[in-house]
């Protein structure tokens, strides 16, 4: 059986003659300099608020929509018997945000191609907090958050690799839009909180507010090299929505024949990953201790 999945960055007295001759072209240039170095501080910020973490080398539309239509009809040329697509949840409610449009334009294209297809719509990744909340409380390091109160369901990539893999052999989900969401929804200051607890140690805590990076998204909007950055920015708008990123499972849990409890809690998983990095630095440090070796 052939299979293929696929997926979320700017007269006149001579002094007044000088200042618009040199004066403002400079004064231009010093303020297109301090926005790009403004934008290179929030950058680690502005990747928190995407599902596609990574900052792309290519435009959004390039890669998520003209990839993605080639990817489709490459498949159906091929004679591919079922396309797997992971789309983001509530992508239809957000046709502000370029890449939630895009998502929801390959859903109905993947639904009009003809092929036999399962589209799974994914709330966020439990593994994306551990580089954005646990590592830089560890290290003592800032901890970016925002003032919105939009919750997200996030859930653990093994969880949804397994779900993923029960509704490829169930013939019941062919064509069917499944949403995948953890079993609660938290806001950026809860799980900050929770990862507070098990590290036992208070975070350095920088809020960001919302209207701030709405505020920046129209400034990236005005320069062409920002354009990426600006559509990364449109998320400003889904967390000043108030939308809880999470749906009921209970039906889906049925139709793929899963028990809610096997699922993989964001306290449990947390946990674990406290647990042992916290043994491992202990080990590191005893070790240290008895080859005197200090750092």
């Amino acid at each position: 059986m052939k299979v293929t999945m696929s997926g979320v960055l700017l007269g006149l007295d001579l002094p007044l003659l000088i200042f618009f001759v040199i004066g403002v072209p400079l004064l231009s240039m010093l303020i297109l300099v301090s926005l790009r170095l403004y934008l290179q501080q929030w950058l680690g910020f502005i990747q928190l608020l995407t599902v596609q973490l990574d900052v792309p080398e290519e435009p959004i539309k390039t890669v998520d929509w003209e990839g993605k239509v080639a990817l489709i009809q490459c498949a159906k040329a091929m004679g591919i018997q079922k396309y797997v697509f992971y789309s983001i949840h509530n992508c239809d409610k957000h046709p502000e945000v370029p890449l939630m449009e895009i998502k929801y334009c390959t859903e109905k294209f993947l639904q009009d191609s003809g092929l036999t297809h399962v589209i799974i719509r994914l709330c966020g990744f439990m593994q994306g907090l551990i580089g954005q909340y646990a590592v830089p409380i560890l290290e003592e390091k800032s901890v970016w958050g925002t003032d919105a109160p939009t919750r997200i369901a996030y859930m653990d990539t093994q969880d949804i690799a397994r779900l993923t893999l029960v509704a490829l052999r169930n013939e019941k989900c062919n064509g069917k839009l499944l949403t995948f969401a953890g079993p609660r929804a938290w806001t950026t200051q809860e799980v900050i909180t929770l990862c507070e607890r098990l590290a036992g140690q208070d975070a350095n805590v920088t809020t960001v507010p919302v209207s701030v990076l709405r505020f920046t998204r129209q400034l990236t909007r005005c320069f062409e090299w920002t354009n990426d950055v600006a559509d990364r920015l449109a998320f400003s708008e889904v967390l000043t929505s108030d939308i809880v990123f999470s749906v009921p499972m209970t039906e889906t849990y049925s139709l793929l024949g899963v028990e809610q409890k096997d699922m993989v809690t964001l306290e449990k998983y947390l946990q674990d990953y406290f647990t042992n990095i916290l043994k491992k630095l202990k080990g590191l440090k005893a070790q240290s201790k008895q080859s005197d070796f200090y750092i």
